[in-house]
């Protein structure tokens, strides 16, 4: 996304949510100095997010090799790295409320999956300090892990719908119902979201979760369209592998806890803002009869 376009869009945020922000913090009932950074807020979301929509895989090499040298015009009250960096958890709360901002609408096909966010080698975990109150071990199919989980939920064009961050140890099943609060129609997962209960929670909100069965368990009958369904389910595992290789959303480099999910929120905003995302390409007649029960039944 052009540079210009991207702060006009932030800014109009900040404009909006800043005064409501400002007027719901609690204080001690102390007067204390507020000074003004040259850099304003919009300035420093435009430019973690667009770091992260760049071809660049070091924020410092990004910061002091593009935007010192290339954006004086767009940035004219340039701080040093060192300020900058002191600067980004001021961003953390306005860039979670953008994110929510940036969420698409639900078309009645969504696809849910968690990847894990590693924070360190396995072999550099009992020495590691930066993480070490709030990160836990965790395991995926590729392995164990340590650090968090980001649990995403995704429709037919690849748009992101939730996510939630979790600690490393969480089961995938635990964020759903709240992540699909508000959803219809069907929710295709894998394995891991195995569950009568989830699945009878979901049915009573109007979602039908379809995902295989594990190899331990009896054979169901399924409608031919959700094992079509099924085999769509790698579109999220796409999304997955460009917000970590493209977006640069994990990374062994933090110093910072609150840097650390300022970085993760930025790089889902600037997935948003991805031209092409990985999509389906349904039409809307086809997904109507995707996502009938009807019309899933009679076929089955």
């Amino acid at each position: 996304m052009n540079l210009d376009d991207l702060f006009c869009d932030v800014d109009d945020f900040c404009r909006l949510f800043l005064p409501t922000w400002h007027r719901q913090l609690l204080t001690r009932g102390q007067r204390k100095r507020q000074r003004l950074s040259r850099l304003t807020l919009s300035e420093i979301m435009t430019i973690l997010i667009d770091f992260h929509q760049s071809q660049y895989r070091n924020f410092k090499a990004f910061y002091l090799l593009y935007l010192c040298r290339h954006c004086r015009g767009e940035f004219p009250h340039q701080l040093s790295y060192t300020r900058f960096v002191a600067l980004i958890p001021t961003a953390l709360m306005p860039m979670c409320i953008y994110l929510n901002t940036r969420r698409s609408e639900d078309t009645g096909l969504a696809f849910v999956d968690a990847t894990s966010l590693v924070v360190c080698h396995n072999r550099r975990i009992h020495s590691h300090k930066v993480f070490k109150v709030v990160a836990r071990r965790g395991k995926t199919s590729m392995g164990g892990f340590y650090g968090f989980k980001l649990h995403l939920v995704v429709n037919d064009r690849g748009e992101l719908l939730a996510f939630r961050i979790t600690l490393g140890n969480v089961d995938n099943r635990e964020p759903v119902p709240e992540l699909t609060q508000g959803l219809t129609g069907k929710l295709i997962g894998d394995r891991g979201y195995i569950s009568s209960q989830l699945f009878h929670v979901l049915w009573e909100r109007g979602l039908h979760r379809v995902n295989k069965i594990r190899k331990n368990m009896h054979n169901k009958l399924m409608p031919l369209v959700d094992k079509l369904l099924l085999r769509k389910r790698a579109i999220i595992e796409t999304i997955n592998d460009q917000i970590k290789n493209i977006q640069q959303i994990e990374h062994t480099r933090h110093r910072s806890v609150v840097n650390a999910m300022v970085n993760v929120l930025a790089a889902l905003v600037a997935y948003t803002y991805q031209p092409r995302k990985p999509s389906l390409n349904i039409s809307k007649n086809e997904l109507k009869l995707l996502t009938c029960e009807e019309y899933s039944t009679t076929t089955g």
